[in-house]
């Protein structure tokens, strides 16, 4: 009869484990599912202001003296092989360059290119706002895969380390991430 009380104690506990394996499965699955919902969010919202940005630098140059194009590194762009992060930073480059454009021409109270501006703060609020979700979630992720036994979990199921929304890894050896 003794036999019968370890036979039960053992299928609780593999019945346990099944249980805490497939929750811990389940989250990290969960949260990977969230990191890449942020990135389409991140990647659709970046082509969308890349091409009003190139609507506004069409715009611009319809009303520039000179033929001197400014703009001709931002119009190639979306060729380039650049992550989220990249396209994010020239895309940002380039706007700053429009907004000084606009103003030393004197476009300022243009209603399109005012319009199209709009666009760009809504998008950049969207942006912003997934990217923190992004961030939050590839943390949680990150700290979930690092703790033992959900460890032994995420590699038998090939989960990554995810890098943050700006490429930094913070348990690398660099110490210079935040350069500007």
């Amino acid at each position: 009869m003794w036999w019968l009380s370890i036979l039960l104690i053992i299928i609780i506990l593999i019945c346990l484990s099944g249980i805490f394996y497939t929750i811990s499965f389940n989250k990290l699955n969960d949260l990977n599912t969230k990191i890449n919902e942020a990135e389409e969010i991140i990647d659709e919202n970046l082509k969308i202001k890349y091409d009003i940005l190139i609507r506004i630098n069409n715009s611009i140059k319809k009303h520039m003296k000179s033929d001197k194009n400014y703009f001709k590194d931002y119009e190639k762009l979306n060729t380039m092989n650049l992550s989220n992060f990249d396209m994010d930073s020239k895309l940002n480059e380039e706007l700053t360059l429009i907004l000084k454009m606009i103003d030393d021409l004197g476009l300022n109270k243009n209603e399109e290119l005012n319009l199209e501006l709009e666009k760009i703060r809504e998008l950049e609020e969207k942006l912003c706002a997934a990217k923190n979700y992004y961030n939050k979630n590839a943390s949680l992720q990150n700290a979930i895969i690092r703790h033992f036994p959900t460890n032994v979990i995420a590699k038998i199921h090939k989960f990554k380390i995810k890098l943050f929304f700006d490429g930094k890894d913070m348990e690398d050896e660099i110490i210079d991430d935040f350069k500007i």
